[in-house]
């Protein structure tokens, strides 16, 4: 019973706003004139020397590769298998 309630009530309050549609016209200004003399912007002077940018760190990356110091046996094996 109160499944069909809430189905009418649904069903009325749909209808009624499908009804209320009507086309909406909007009109806009053809011409405005903005007066920048009679503009008064407040605020606080800086001096640009004011501007400080904090120290940039860079983030060190440990290398994934080991360092070697020699590589003369790779070189002499791959000189090795050429010849």
């Amino acid at each position: 019973m109160k499944n069909i309630i809430l189905f009418f009530l649904l069903l009325s309050v749909s209808f009624y706003a499908f009804s209320k549609t009507k086309k909406i016209n909007y009109k806009y200004k053809k011409y405005e004139r903005f007066d920048f003399e009679a503009l008064t912007v407040e605020g606080n002077n800086s001096n640009p020397g004011d501007l400080s940018i904090g120290p940039r760190f860079k983030k060190k990356f440990k290398n994934k590769i080991p360092s070697r110091q020699n590589f003369n046996p790779e070189m002499i094996r791959n000189l090795n298998s050429i010849l």
